[in-house]
């Protein structure tokens, strides 16, 4: 009747070896008392805290960043209560005061029906959320780029489709006036053909950085619509205020001064305008009000260019 008793003690010897010979963290929690029970030498190793300073779940939860402990603690009494086994993950404060990704395994002990203890692992996961913060970082940088015009950085078509979509969506369920302007850079192919590619370049990218600073509110939107057009979305901007920033675009290109010998209206850079505004309702169409203002651009260009054209 001896022999498991004279067994067992070498067997739970040589387990307790595996379990700390391994780099992940073995613990168990008294679910009655919330008193750690056991946790491995290799804590102190990875937080500088010594496994004796463990004692019960408070120093568990109070070792954990601020951000996470709420949610965490939370979920895991929770999911315990439960009866389910779980996993979470949490930055855990070290005695030196910096933190480490910690992923706790946890697998809920049961006797009679009733929660027992806890047992689980934890793990350094750092070198993980590192990674995947930078494919994050990664991630969102495309994001952005897919967003922007890689000449000018302004948004780019693509940006302005989905901002104008949004924004007409606004407009319509608040009732509230939308204000687009479409800009053309005056004889651009003759500025190119004077200047060259690489000066082209540079002249598109003065204008859209003018045009950034003249659409101030928080809510104005600059793209480049293609080529040497520009556009421009004025939420909640009604005809006179969209016709009094179109004045200002031409101000600000003027002061800009870039020469242009090749125009044949000035020798200094210029630009044409179509304005429209509209409340939009239910019968209006996003790509037909477009048109509409792409429309009062090329009678401001038939005009005689260097001017904004306006509906009505």
């Amino acid at each position: 009747m001896n022999a498991p008793d004279q067994n067992l003690e070498p067997d739970s010897d040589v387990y307790k070896t595996l379990l700390e010979s391994t780099r992940a963290i073995p613990w168990r929690i008294d679910w009655k008392t919330m008193q750690f029970t056991y946790i491995g030498p290799q804590i102190e190793a990875l937080l500088g805290w010594a496994p004796d300073s463990w004692v019960s779940v408070e120093d568990w939860a109070s070792r954990m960043h601020p951000d996470d402990r709420d949610k965490v603690v939370n979920f895991c009494v929770s999911q315990s209560q439960a009866g389910t086994d779980h996993e979470a993950d949490y930055r855990a404060l070290t005695k030196d005061g910096g933190y480490v990704w910690i992923r706790d395994v946890v697998h809920v002990v049961r006797k009679e029906g009733e929660v027992e203890a806890l047992i689980g692992f934890m793990f350094d996961i750092s070198q993980r959320k590192a990674t995947e913060e930078k494919l994050l970082q990664l991630q969102k940088e495309l994001e952005e780029l897919s967003y922007k015009d890689g000449l000018t950085g302004v948004a780019n078509r693509r940006m302005f489709d989905s901002v104008m979509e949004m924004e007409w969506t606004n407009a319509r369920r608040g009732r509230q006036p939308l204000s687009l302007i479409l800009l053309d850079v005056d004889y651009f192919k003759e500025y190119n053909d004077r200047y060259g590619h690489l000066q082209g370049d540079d002249c598109l990218r003065q204008v859209a950085q003018t045009l950034g600073k003249v659409a101030t509110r928080a809510r104005d939107f600059v793209a480049r619509f293609g080529g040497e057009e520009f556009v421009l979305v004025l939420p909640e901007t009604d005809a006179r205020a969209a016709a009094l920033l179109a004045e200002r675009c031409h101000k600000a290109i003027e002061q800009l001064a870039i020469p242009h010998e090749r125009s044949a209206i000035c020798e200094r850079l210029t630009v044409s305008l179509g304005v429209g505004t509209l409340v939009p309702g239910a019968d209006d169409d996003v790509q037909r009000f477009l048109n509409r203002v792409d429309g009062l651009l090329y009678s401001a260009k038939r005009s005689g260019r260097n001017r904004s054209a306006f509906e009505g």
